[in-house]
């Protein structure tokens, strides 16, 4: 049946809808491929004006599906009038439609949206390099990568070899496949069967394959989920009761060798609460333990303050958040508009970032890499710590996601970041979903949701170096540049119509 252009936008709209089930909490990973496997077929034959178009409504339904807890940020906890709050939250949902968008009109205009080098080579190579693009352009929000869908498929066994993105890539060629066998004559169409075998049966191998060495250190460690609401742990009168819990829930830690509190865990500065720290340090060095735990800080250098963690000793040690969230930490806006923002009674002020390449902090006997908060979606950025890195360790504060899909798809991404590297992860968040993830991506430990609750659990410290720790992001990326090059030398450029 031939569809209309009307009704193609209609199934584009509710094939991105539905794409959000293939992400956490739903975890139905096969709804991916079956997603943009629609997308595709909606692609074929379009003028490039068409293409773009259907790829945005796409996008825009994918997008306002999954990342509709924006709004509850910006509204339910920054406070910003309703209609603001909505703004803001549509306009970052209509950028990231646009790249899908792009990614039809390019191939509709300069190569090809139909037939098997449409689906096996143009789409999903150009759909993986926009979404790379995505994760680093103005800053980046590489949340919602397709290849985040599949933490619990076969294909997660990509992760140490080439990233997300590399998962990505082949949800996208697995989509084209669906495509050639629905549609394509029959020696197609055993082609197509074949490589999905291939391509997943070597994701199932390549998870079988451990990629780092265990240290043999065993570390007891706990995890401290104060859970203290968003709405009311900045307020003075909260204060107090919050230093009584972390104290609380640090000493029902006892016998743990290593202590992690959440990012900004109490609500002062690290200047202001010198007495109360020293007091938990002394507590956790009489009985052989370590406590580390986010906190925001003065800027030494004489600015605003930082985002740090913080290695309680004698000597304090500092990791200092390095890539701040736009209009969250970080306000790239012209004074006119900071100064309308000021008068709001809304947040303004920029945070100070740290340095790029900060060493691994020296943690119980491993070298730590740190994260803090959402800096764990950029995973090459982390690259550096590694592989003297034998442990990472992200604190955050999913608080500001309210009762949303967010924090399991937060969860979501820090398993890959465990998986791409092999390395024991452990992430603790303010209300929750506090973890434990080994090195293949697994959660051997979590915290419910919302409780104060402290996890304790057994890691390791891993050596080695995974494929991905050695090139990073350029195998996946020089391979779908590649890809496009060949296709659009093989292709007659003529001007067509509607573009």
């Amino acid at each position: 049946m031939q569809l209309t252009f009307v009704q193609k936008l209609f199934v584009a709209s509710v094939a991105g809808a539905l794409l959000t089930l293939a992400y956490a909490p739903f975890d139905l990973f096969w709804v991916a491929p079956l997603s943009y496997a629609t997308l595709f077929y909606v692609w074929r034959g379009l003028r490039p004006v068409q293409a773009f178009w259907s790829g945005f409504v796409f996008g825009c339904a994918s997008f306002f599906a999954g990342i509709h807890w924006v709004y509850v940020s910006i509204h339910d906890f920054g406070q910003v009038h309703p209609l603001l709050a909505a703004s803001i939250t549509l306009t970052l949902v209509v950028f990231l439609a646009s790249y899908i968008a792009f990614t039809g009109w390019v191939a509709a205009r300069w190569v090809t949206t139909d037939g098997p080098r449409a689906w096996f080579a143009v789409l999903p190579a150009l759909s993986v390099l926009t979404e790379w693009c995505r994760g680093w352009l103005f800053s980046g929000f590489g949340w919602l990568a397709v290849g985040y869908s599949q933490t619990d498929s076969w294909l997660m066994g990509y992760a140490p070899l080439g990233g997300v993105y590399l998962m990505s890539w082949v949800v996208l060629i697995t989509a084209g496949a669906l495509l050639g066998i629905a549609f394509g004559a029959f020696r197609m169409r055993l082609l197509a069967g074949v490589g999905l075998v291939v391509l997943w049966g070597t994701g199932f191998f390549l998870d079988q394959h451990r990629w780092g060495e265990p240290t043999g250190n065993v570390l007891t460690v706990a995890l401290v989920q104060g859970a203290v609401p968003q709405d009311l742990k900045w307020r003075p009168e909260q204060l107090e009761p919050t230093l009584e819990l972390y104290q609380r829930l640090t000493e029902e830690s006892e016998g743990s060798q290593l202590i992690v509190w959440p990012e900004a865990s109490i609500p002062i500065l690290y200047e202001q609460a010198s007495s109360y720290l020293n007091g938990i340090r002394d507590w956790a060095v009489e009985r052989g333990s370590i406590i580390a735990l986010g906190i925001l800080r003065e800027d030494p250098g004489g600015g605003t303050f930082q985002n740090t963690l913080v290695v309680l000793g004698e000597s304090p040690s500092f990791y200092v958040k390095r890539h701040l969230v736009p209009y969250g930490e970080v306000f790239p806006v012209p004074e006119f508009i900071r100064r309308w923002l000021r008068l709001m009674s809304l947040p303004y002020t920029d945070a100070v970032a740290g340095g790029p390449d900060q060493p691994p902090l020296r943690i119980a006997g491993e070298n730590v890499g740190v994260t803090i908060c959402y800096e764990d979606v950029f995973g090459a950025e982390q690259l550096h710590y590694l592989p003297e890195a034998s442990l990472l360790i992200n604190v955050s504060n999913d608080a500001w996601f309210g009762n949303t899909i967010a924090p399991h798809q937060h969860l979501q991404i820090a398993r890959l970041r465990a998986a791409e590297v092999s390395r024991y992860t452990l992430r603790v968040t303010n209300t929750g979903i506090s973890s434990v993830i080994d090195p293949r991506g697994r959660v051997v430990a979590r915290s419910p949701q919302f409780e104060p609750h402290v996890l304790k659990s057994a890691v390791q410290g891993f050596t080695g170096r995974t494929p991905y720790v050695i090139w990073g992001n350029y195998f996946v990326i020089l391979g779908v540049l590649g890809t496009i090059l060949f296709q659009l030398g093989t292709t007659k450029f003529t001007i067509r119509p509607g573009t």
